[in-house]
């Protein structure tokens, strides 16, 4: 059994970061990106209105208000998409629509509901500032401006960046791919009929939300039971087909806890074989034939726990980056005793105040439960070499959300040219 800190960076060397490949931007979204890019051209490209309005020489309008309003000469119309036909001069002005090209001579734009057009005259009821409403060449992105870092995560909004530059595809990180294997005598999937002393198996389920919230993509979900056969042909199988494959149940040292004994039998190595934290002390991780094998428990509560400090830093760093959640300071809303030797990490939710430091409220919860975990705010760490934490005490909460993301190295692999998301 090694500590909390160890495991992880023993789990993290036993993966490698994926190859980057071209991803067309339509199934770019959620990934990383993976080399850096420079804008192709200019955003805006060009100087134009911010809003409907009317174009004009902002000296036109000195002094100007509702008793005296400036006169001028509507000499042009200008739609979004189109150009100007031509600059205009003191004296002159040109509707103009929002998103249209800004005319030569004019510096600024009046809104609409300052001015009043009668005729071929426009009235101007106030003093505009020059630059008024224009939007400037470049100042969102100048061409040749390096656009995103590597290792940002390409949501919504870096997708729509990248399309209003005209950029079709981009270098990223694909998909990890995950197997996930469940075991154990008492496992019925769900929609089947389970016998009193049978369990719903929600662990595979729930792996595979755990991993799809973080961009893998799950090849397959397989049960066996308790069996030496059905064992060895499943880790066999699935570890050769997918990046990483996840097993969970006969994680222990039980009669039936069959998972390591046999990973051994097959010539893996477990770099991994117990972990100084609860929930989650059988977790472990091996290499089997060069194939990442992540080891879990079976009660889904660590399960989760095991999930969430052991492969995915595993699968993100297969994207290509390292995760960094947000942590605070919070006050123990009640005492907690524990084991002084291993690290113990419990949900709980975050209560705020404007007066003090937050507050920790850690709701009762075990190795085998979940809902301790639905709307929690994020893990309270309890550290090793001490057994009781008084209420009232400052500890460390990492938050589930907001969390940032760095290239996890530098000089990485050429980008490969494919069509595919993954």
């Amino acid at each position: 059994m090694v500590p909390l800190e160890q495991a992880r960076a023993l789990a993290l060397d036993s993966i490698d970061i994926g190859s980057p490949v071209q991803t067309p931007l339509a199934a770019a979204h959620g990934r990383f990106l993976a080399e850096p890019l420079r804008a192709p051209r200019s955003l805006p490209n060009f100087d134009n209105s911010a809003m409907d309005g009317y174009a004009l020489v902002s000296s036109d309008t000195l002094g100007s208000n509702r008793d005296r309003p400036a006169r001028l000469r509507l000499v042009d119309t200008i739609y979004a998409g189109a150009l100007p036909h031509r600059p205009i001069r003191q004296g002159e002005v040109c509707r103009i629509f929002t998103g249209a090209p800004v005319p030569a001579g004019a510096d600024c734009i009046v809104r609409q509901e300052a001015a009043r057009q009668e005729g071929e005259q426009v009235l101007v009821f106030v003093e505009v500032a020059p630059g008024a409403n224009i939007r400037r060449k470049g100042e969102e992105v100048a061409e040749g401006d390096p656009i995103l870092p590597v290792g940002q995560m390409l949501n919504a909004y870096a997708i729509g960046l990248f399309a209003s530059l005209g950029v079709q595809s981009v270098p990223a990180w694909p998909a990890p791919t995950v197997a996930i294997l469940t075991l154990g005598d008492e496992l019925v999937p769900a929609g089947k009929s389970a016998q009193a002393h049978q369990v719903f198996d929600c662990n595979g389920p729930l792996l595979s939300a755990l991993c799809r919230d973080i961009g893998a993509s799950v090849t397959a979900v397989e049960q066996a039971r308790d069996e030496e056969g059905p064992i060895i042909d499943a880790l066999q199988r699935l570890a050769a087909q997918a990046d990483v494959l996840v097993t969970s149940g006969g994680a222990s040292a039980g009669d039936k806890d069959l998972v390591k004994r046999t990973l051994r039998a097959l010539g893996a190595d477990i770099p991994v074989d117990g972990v100084a934290m609860k929930p989650g002390k059988p977790a472990g991780v091996a290499i089997l034939h060069g194939h990442p094998v992540v080891i879990l428990p079976g009660n889904p509560g660590a399960a989760s726990v095991a999930f969430d400090q052991l492969a995915r830093p595993m699968l993100f760093k297969r994207q290509g980056v390292v995760e960094s959640r947000r942590s605070v300071l919070a006050k123990l809303a009640a005492r907690q005793h524990k084991q002084a030797g291993l690290t113990y990490l419990l949900s709980a939710r975050l209560q705020r105040s404007e007066r003090s430091s937050p507050t920790a409220i850690v709701r009762p919860q075990g190795a085998g439960q979940l809902l301790q975990n639905v709307d929690a705010d994020g893990w309270i760490t309890l550290p090793r070499g001490r057994a009781d934490f008084p209420e009232g005490e400052e500890v460390w909460m990492e938050l589930f959300g907001g969390a940032t993301f760095a290239a996890a190295a530098a000089g990485l692999s050429s980008v490969h040219q494919s069509g595919d998301s993954r």
